[in-house]
């Protein structure tokens, strides 16, 4: 698949803009005419985001009053945060609960959440995270993501969301081809570019093909 959205005016905020995905959405949606909220722990760590289209924030994803302020007037939002200062379980509990109810005080219908390559399924009902060989210490991160995606799918139909989740292999230095395939929630393929990570994702947002499931992306 590839991307042909024109360059349609729309908000989107981004939470977890800061981090190297975070990133790639930003500078992808700015491309395509998308003005951004670019939302972070703390804006003096990310100045170099602020550009023409671009709005740098301040947001506790964690706390929903700060979610619904941030994203009231905005109709599309990204899910991208990570933080490695809090057990995963814990953080992506209260932090896919605060977005629910945030975006849903806000009235920010559509949300795409970028997702954990280890919660997609080998076999069906199988998780990567589920093999007895899988390390434990990554599988206590995984059930963090797996969290999240329990969370989401118990909301209600006023959310329209998507978890879009790349492989494996991240390759954060590739160069962006506009190109993926997408499906699942079962293992697509073994790579896919950060770059072209962010396309499906704003592609997600500008052109919805997904609604309320996780799928997976791969070159």
């Amino acid at each position: 698949m590839s991307s042909t959205s024109s360059r349609t005016a729309a908000d989107v905020v981004v939470f977890g803009a800061g981090g190297q995905v975070g990133r790639a959405v930003v500078a992808e949606a700015s491309e395509r005419g998308l003005t951004v909220t670019a939302a972070v722990r703390d804006e003096t760590r990310h100045a170099d985001l602020t550009a023409e289209g671009v709005t740098l924030v301040r947001c506790d994803v964690t706390d929903a009053d700060a979610v619904a302020a941030v994203a009231a007037g905005h109709r599309l939002a990204v899910n991208s945060v990570y933080t490695p200062g809090v057990p995963s379980q814990e953080f992506y509990l209260a932090a896919t609960t605060a977005l629910a109810d945030g975006l849903g005080r806000a009235a920010t219908g559509r949300l795409v959440s970028v997702g954990l390559a280890t919660t997609l399924e080998t076999a069906p009902g199988v998780r990567i995270l589920d093999d007895p060989e899988f390390p434990e210490a990554h599988r206590t991160f995984s059930l963090g993501h797996a969290v999240a995606l329990d969370i989401l799918r118990a909301t209600g139909p006023a959310l329209d969301w998507v978890v879009v989740t790349p492989p494996l292999d991240l390759d954060r230095a590739a160069p962006r081809t506009g190109r993926y395939r997408s499906g699942g929630p079962q293992v697509l393929g073994a790579r896919i570019a950060q770059a072209d990570l962010a396309v499906a994702v704003v592609d997600e947002l500008t052109e919805p093909r997904h609604h309320r499931e996780q799928i997976a992306v791969a070159e």
